[in-house]
């Protein structure tokens, strides 16, 4: 090993052999650690501001025990290693670094790390950074078993960018943590995307969550603002709002989920510019789901617009009409917006809901008798989502591009 001296600070030079976890205890606060190219089995506790830097992408693996790299104290950096084998407790939170309470303002950047129950633990540690990591968990692990790709608990100011994340069991899971940037980062092959729990004035935007059960799932928080995300192909929801108040949910595309949006119990929020595309069900909204502002989205081919249960009709479009791929009414004075209201739901929709047999019977004469009776008669008619001057044409242009995603 070699030491270089400088004026306030001394770097360290680490080679294939030599006791990587000795040098990390012998450096001083603000000193540097290069790591060369190589296999390091060790498992390193980082008690003081230190940068750790790999080059050539040296591997450091910690055996299958533990944490494979532990930080305690601030202003401790950590780039381009391939960080591998923590252990497998859940209990204990085993990790490839675990950034523990007081580590503020650590860095984590450019590693790759494989075969970890969770990637990293962040917990009361504030104003961390964690940008373009590759994150694969323990893949042969049933979904359960595994930890998440990156955890925050009790943060604040975490910045989040640029990260792939896989074969976890939640890809982000954020618990009480505020004032965070997510930007994009790509969440696949997980049980969720990411997942918010109690957590505050936080951006979500750019990121692209597919082929997990479920994409963002967004709940017991307020002060979120989700864009430009783009959610699809996944087996359950592209979005969950679930206990969701004064957030602004913008310009994200949810295309070929079995559910698109997953909106339960949420207040005050406002939904536009959305792209909801080919999804088994556009938006399932219930729960009390009430005083949304909800306009400019385009619900193209979903096969079921919108599955709404209530006791009241909620009004939608009130600030511009959102466009429904299967409305049927008409534009006489030609200013682009229908002129008769598009009503999301009706008797046949609650009884197919019902009793999901009537499908077979959806193209019959008797059932389009039936929705024309409903429609005639107020008696008959349901509680419905009302788009009272609905948009004719799609606000997004490159709609089509998003026909084929399905999930599996």
């Amino acid at each position: 090993m070699l030491l270089t001296a400088a004026a306030h600070a001394a770097s360290w030079q680490v080679q294939p052999g030599d006791d990587l976890a000795a040098v990390v205890r012998a450096a001083a606060p603000g000193d540097t650690v290069k790591v060369a190219r190589g296999h390091y089995r060790t498992r390193l506790l980082i008690d003081k501001p230190l940068t750790l830097i790999g080059q050539l992408r040296p591997t450091l693996s910690g055996g299958e025990a533990g944490d494979v790299i532990r930080v305690t104290a601030p202003d401790v950096r950590i780039e381009g290693f391939i960080v591998r084998d923590s252990g497998s407790d859940l209990g204990a939170q085993h990790a490839g670094i675990y950034l523990a309470p007081g580590a503020h303002r650590a860095r984590v950047i450019g590693n790759d790390f494989a075969w970890v129950l969770f990637g990293l633990w962040i917990e009361k540690a504030d104003d961390v950074l964690v940008a373009g990591n590759r994150i694969t968990g323990k893949r042969d692990f049933a979904s359960a078993q595994r930890g998440n790709g990156i955890q925050l608990y009790n943060t604040q100011r975490a910045r989040v960018i640029g990260n792939d994340i896989s074969f976890v069991r939640d890809g982000i899971y954020v618990d009480v943590s505020h004032q965070a940037l997510f930007r994009g980062n790509r969440m696949h092959h997980a049980r969720y995307g990411s997942h918010y729990m109690n957590s505050y004035h936080n951006v979500w935007e750019d990121n692209e969550v597919y082929r997990n059960r479920g994409g963002l799932a967004l709940m017991e928080v307020r002060d979120q603002i989700v864009r430009r995300n783009k959610a699809w192909g996944n087996s359950d929801h592209g979005i969950m709002l679930r206990t969701i108040q004064d957030s602004v949910i913008e310009d994200n595309i949810v295309a070929g989920n079995a559910r698109g949006f997953f909106i339960y119990d949420a207040e005050y929020n406002t939904l536009r510019r959305n792209l909801v595309i080919n999804n088994r069900t556009g938006v399932h909204l219930s729960a009390g789901s009430f005083r949304n502002s909800v306009y400019n989205n385009d619900f193209i081919h979903n096969r079921e617009q919108v599955r709404y249960v209530a006791s009241r009709d909620e009004p939608w479009g009130v600030d511009g009409g959102n466009y429904w791929s299967n409305y049927l009414g008409w534009d006489q004075n030609g200013d682009g917006a229908g002129d008769v209201p598009y009503q999301a739901n009706d008797v046949v929709d609650r009884l197919s809901w019902r009793h999901p047999q009537i499908k077979l019977l959806l193209a019959s004469p008797a059932v389009h008798t039936l929705r024309l009776v409903a429609r005639q008669f107020p008696l008959l008619r349901v509680p419905s989502i009302v788009d009272a001057h609905p948009a004719l044409a799609p606000h997004h242009r490159d709609w089509r591009h998003w026909l084929a995603t399905q999930y599996d």
